[in-house]
């Protein structure tokens, strides 16, 4: 995700290196075994768990062949892993919490090092639902902002289509839903020959922690580390960092 926009800033998703795509290819990997395993099989127009997960890879510039190696995984083709999904909440320093979405074939591990995380980085592990309810779930659609998009057209699509919002900021477009309108906002928007940045059900902070430059670093040394875990699929945080910081 580019930009400075509020969603933006908040995430605050970095440039991916070869590396980085690596390990997101992987994770999304995780993600569509999941879907097909959850959500009723390996075709997505009979699965929209599946779909949107596809799309959430095409997203990322995840190649078809890995996408399909996905599926075919979990169907059992290639072999089987079984993945559980558990869900981890916390607060980092400066009272900025966070929400840890995994995928563990070994809750055990998870649990521990998700704990050691949060220590090492003098925050604390809590109990289930101690920050969930500072954040909403909401679609959210990324689309880059060029020559060829007339915002007027994408926002009444948009809107027509159930959309909550509309907003551009900084050369992106940021589309917001309810989660459960999310699916046919997308595929409408797809159908009118938009592609998206970034393609996902979200956890969106009702409000943010402000933080300065010094803050920010010890914050995104957290992030990172979460983020590097391999059972790690989501990390969703309250931090507002500077409009210049790095990372």
């Amino acid at each position: 995700m580019a930009g400075h926009s509020k969603w933006a800033n908040i995430k605050h998703k970095k440039e991916k290196s070869d590396a980085k795509k690596s390990k997101i290819f992987s994770k999304i990997g995780r993600e569509i075994a999941v879907a097909v395993k959850v959500g009723g099989g390996g075709d997505p127009e009979a699965n929209s768990r599946l779909k949107d997960a596809i799309a959430k890879a095409k997203a990322n510039n995840m190649p078809n062949e890995n996408i399909m190696r996905s599926i075919k995984r979990a169907t059992g083709e290639l072999g089987s892993v079984n993945y559980e999904e558990v869900i981890y909440e916390g607060y980092g320093p400066y009272g900025v919490a966070v929400i840890v979405e995994v995928l563990t074939d070994n809750r055990n591990r998870t649990a521990s090092e998700i704990r050691y995380i949060f220590d090492r980085n003098e925050g604390s592990l809590g109990s289930t639902g101690c920050v969930a309810w500072m954040f909403d779930r909401k679609g959210v659609l990324v689309i880059e902002n060029n020559d060829n998009i007339d915002e007027e057209e994408l926002m009444m699509t948009a809107i027509d289509a159930g959309a909550e919002d509309v907003s551009e900021e900084d050369g992106i477009f940021e589309i917001i839903t309810d989660p459960s309108v999310y699916s046919s906002v997308r595929e409408e928007l797809e159908k009118n020959g938009y592609s998206f940045l970034s393609a996902e059900v979200e956890r969106v902070p009702q409000n943010t922690v402000k933080l300065d430059a010094e803050q920010a670093e010890r914050i995104m040394k957290l992030i990172d580390m979460m983020e590097d875990n391999d059972d790690v699929q989501n990390v969703y945080h309250n931090a507002e960092f500077p409009d210049d910081f790095e990372g």
